[in-house]
């Protein structure tokens, strides 16, 4: 008898709801408490921290809705054998409008257009009851309804224009490929990744937000002075209007070798009044990139591929797999969905490993931010986000290990405070 693998893959799928439904329980609890941890008082006043309870509560209760509606419709969508129908009916289509159901790329691309339009019309609710009802009712959300359905117009054509050559390379990489069909998709998916890290902040996001350079001032000036005594080859520094979306804010940067530039979120900037404090949380982001955190998890998300890869093409030719999903063909791109959905559990203690890797690194970027001198305006500034962005103030320490790639701010203050304790 043939291992179920669709059934053990529905089971474990609401077995990890239920587990990360307990998680959002316990963390519903913590944000519910009324009062501040006490390391936050006197930090934090009391009118941001009502206004971030009932935004953490809101998106919250949204959140129990969300995953309990997604979950029910991932689950009969296995069960049922959505996907198997959904196959066969794209390729009944490509005969009815007079093309070959028999050529795989073809037939992978109409089944693909499919379930992305079914994607849109199911996402579509649950993001237009964030943005316009939960975002808009405590002040973040900046954008028209146009403006939306704008950029959502753009990612269809993006995806319309990216997605079908991608696909294409792929089934013809894995037709192909012979015993080395590993290597050639991870080299493939390796160029591609450097690819898309190179044009899309030049060619893509501007299409979303508008770049401009950050004006001349002493705030400019401080940054390219940071940049400069830590050797980081700073091209350019940039502003983009965030604000046109939301009120949220951010910074990052990007770039390879001696080409790397900056960007500030023009509501940073707004928020974090005093220069000072904007110049402390770019000397975190320049921390990741000296203490080489950047290419780490590069170098962690390449060897990850490789293994996921290496895992497909032990698997890929199994007809027992494909017909526990109701699948009697072994098409390439269906064979990577079906795999996807086996290594769920490693994903997920995957998933659990980089947050924790990711913490550590967020400890030692503001540790290197503190030995700059930067310790009292970083703390200003992660106290400042927190405020401004109304970020939950309680968090349940299960819910926040397993979740958080970031450590909440009462940890983030207590490792900035210690080596002032220390010395003190």
């Amino acid at each position: 008898m043939a291992f179920p693998y669709m059934e053990a893959v529905v089971g474990f799928m609401i077995l990890m709801y239920i587990f990360e439904t307990y998680l959002d329980w316990r963390q519903h609890t913590a944000l519910k408490l009324p009062t501040l941890p006490k390391t936050l008082e006197g930090v934090i006043s009391q009118e941001k921290f009502e206004k971030s309870r009932a935004y953490s509560l809101d998106k919250s209760h949204f959140h129990f809705v969300h995953e309990f509606i997604t979950i029910l419709m991932d689950s009969a969508i296995l069960f049922f054998g959505v996907l198997p129908w959904f196959w066969k009916r794209s390729g009944e289509f490509l005969v009815y409008i007079g093309l070959s159901a028999d050529n795989e790329i073809v037939h992978t691309l109409a089944f693909l257009a499919g379930v992305m339009l079914w994607s849109q019309i199911t996402d579509l609710p649950f993001s237009l009851y964030s943005t316009f009802v939960i975002e808009a009712r405590h002040g973040f959300n900046k954008q028209t309804i146009w403006l939306f359905f704008r950029d959502m117009i753009k990612g269809i054509i993006l995806s319309v224009i990216i997605g079908p050559p991608i696909v294409a390379a792929i089934i013809i990489i894995v037709q192909k490929g012979g015993p080395y069909l590993a290597i050639y998709l991870w080299g493939f998916m390796l160029v591609l990744s450097l690819v898309m890290m190179t044009i899309y902040p030049i060619l893509i996001a501007p299409l979303f937000n508008k770049f401009t350079p950050l004006p001349d001032g002493e705030l400019r000036l401080k940054i390219e002075n940071l940049a400069s005594s830590l050797k980081f080859p700073l091209k350019k520094l940039f502003v983009v209007d965030g604000s046109t979306r939301s009120s949220h804010s951010n910074a990052y940067m990007y770039g390879f070798f001696k080409n790397k530039r900056i960007v500030l979120y023009d509501t940073l900037i707004q928020q974090c009044k005093k220069e000072e404090e904007v110049v402390a949380v770019i000397a975190h982001e320049l921390g990741h990139w000296k203490l080489n955190h950047t290419m780490y998890s590069f170098i962690a998300v390449q060897i990850l591929t490789f293994l996921q890869f290496g895992g497909y093409t032990l698997v890929r030719n199994s007809k027992d797999l494909f017909q526990s999903f109701g699948f009697d063909t072994q098409p390439v791109l269906i064979g990577l969905i079906i795999f996807q959905h086996t290594v769920i559990p490693l994903q997920h203690l995957v998933s659990f490993g980089l947050n924790l890797v990711s913490r550590s690194f967020e400890f030692q970027a503001d540790g290197f931010a503190k030995k700059l001198g930067y310790g009292s305006p970083l703390r200003a500034g992660l106290v400042k986000l927190q405020e401004e962005n109304l970020s939950a103030m309680n968090t349940d320490p299960w819910y926040s290990t397993y979740h958080y790639s970031h450590p909440p701010l009462v940890e983030r203050l207590a490792a900035i405070d210690e080596p002032d304790k220390k010395e003190d």
